[in-house]
C-alpha cells in the first residue's frame, strides 16, 4: 500500500494572494486538463471523456502511465481522483484547508495499491519513494499547480 501526503501554504509571503474561489477554479481546471498544471513532462495528455453532476471521467498519461480516472468534486473543498485504470488502484485527493489563522493550505494525500506488487516489495518501495520525492513527487505537483493558478490570476483568466 502506498500512502503519501503533503501540505503547502497557498499564500506564502511574497506571492500573489489567491482567494478560495480562485484556488477552487484552478483545481477544477487542473482536473479537466492536468497537463497545464503539472511540471513539464509529467502529463503529456489529459482528456475529459465523460461528465455528470460533480464528476468527470478523464483519460490521461501521467508519469508515462495510461490512466482513467473518475474525478469527483466536493465544491470549494476537495477534488478526488479515483484511479480505475492504472498500474495503481485507489484515490488521490487535493483538499483546501485553513490553518489556525485562517490561511489557506492545499493538501495532497493518496491511498494507492500497486497492482501486481507484493506488500513491502522493492517495486512498492520505489513507487513510494517516487510519490514522496521533492522533485517528482506530489509536493512538486502541488507547488506547480499553485504557480499555474497564480499565473492565470495574473493574466486575468481566473
Amino acid at each position: 500500500m502506498i500512502f503519501s501526503t503533503a501540505v503547502v501554504p497557498v499564500n506564502p509571503a511574497g506571492e500573489v494572494r489567491l482567494s478560495r474561489d480562485q484556488l477552487w477554479a484552478g483545481l477544477v481546471l487542473k482536473a479537466r486538463d492536468a497537463s497545464q498544471f503539472l511540471p513539464p513532462g509529467f502529463c503529456p495528455k489529459c482528456d475529459v471523456v465523460g461528465e455528470g453532476k460533480n464528476f468527470i471521467v478523464r483519460e490521461a498519461v501521467i508519469f508515462d502511465d495510461d490512466i482513467t480516472e473518475i474525478v469527483s468534486f466536493k465544491p470549494m473543498e476537495k477534488v478526488s481522483f479515483h484511479q480505475v485504470k492504472s498500474p495503481r488502484e485507489g484515490v488521490i485527493v487535493n483538499e483546501i484547508l485553513e490553518d489556525a489563522n485562517g490561511e489557506l493550505q492545499l493538501k495532497f494525500y493518496a491511498y494507492l495499491g500497486l497492482l501486481g506488487a507484493d506488500a513491502g516489495s522493492e517495486r512498492e518501495r520505489q513507487e513510494q519513494e517516487m510519490f514522496d520525492s521533492e522533485d517528482r513527487g506530489y509536493k512538486a505537483a502541488l507547488l506547480s499547480t499553485l504557480a499555474r493558478i497564480r499565473s492565470l490570476v495574473k493574466e486575468g483568466k481566473l
